[in-house]
């Protein structure tokens, strides 16, 4: 069966956010990052607690899937760029770091991360109302990331405030990516 690793934003997700309710359906399959620096995000830092994730879930299954939200997704960019490995990458409501609204003064270290091709397959789901990347730039790093694109009519960023409980669109996007990958061994991402 596959396993997952879970890279949340700042201050990680809370309990009611989608990828907190999938981590705990997944039980021992998934594997949160644990960064030291989940409010005042360094990228280093964030990178190891990708590898250390990746390390523990590969010791459950060889195909190993990351799934990212928000600042997140630029930490697992930024691992697979340092040469990092997975099945397949879910990433979620990216941020455009060239914003204004971007937090340069807790996150700047990741403004500087690469939008290049990932070395895995991919998909990019982002909303089109999302307040911190706009349809069109997501659109943007979905192409340079070499990813898929899915947009979400009016669904914020896809967070606890998205009100999107277990997210069961999201789930079937994931089992989507994952039959086209071909990663999963027994029941795989699907229903827990």
């Amino acid at each position: 069966m596959t396993a997952f690793v879970i890279l949340p934003g700042i201050d990680g997700s809370d309990g009611a956010h989608w990828q907190s309710r999938w981590e705990q359906a997944w039980g021992d399959r998934a594997v949160r990052i644990v960064p030291a620096s989940w409010s005042e995000p360094e990228l280093d830092d964030w990178v190891t607690a990708v590898q250390r994730a990746y390390d523990d879930a590969r010791g459950r299954d060889d195909d190993v899937v990351l799934v990212a939200h928000s600042l997140g997704c630029w930490a697992a960019a930024a691992w697979l760029a340092a040469g990092g490995s997975a099945t397949a990458a879910l990433l979620v409501a990216p941020p455009d770091t060239q914003l204004p609204t971007f937090p340069s003064e807790r996150a700047g270290t990741f403004q500087a991360v690469p939008t290049q091709p990932l070395p895995c397959p991919s998909l990019l789901v982002a909303s089109t109302d999302d307040p911190y990347c706009t349809a069109a730039r997501a659109t943007t790093f979905a192409a340079a990331w070499k990813a898929d694109c899915h947009l979400v009519d009016g669904a914020g960023h896809l967070n606890s405030a998205s009100n999107l409980a277990d997210w069961p669109t999201g789930r079937d996007l994931l089992d989507e990516l994952l039959a086209l990958s071909g990663p999963m061994h027994g029941d795989g991402a699907h229903t827990p």
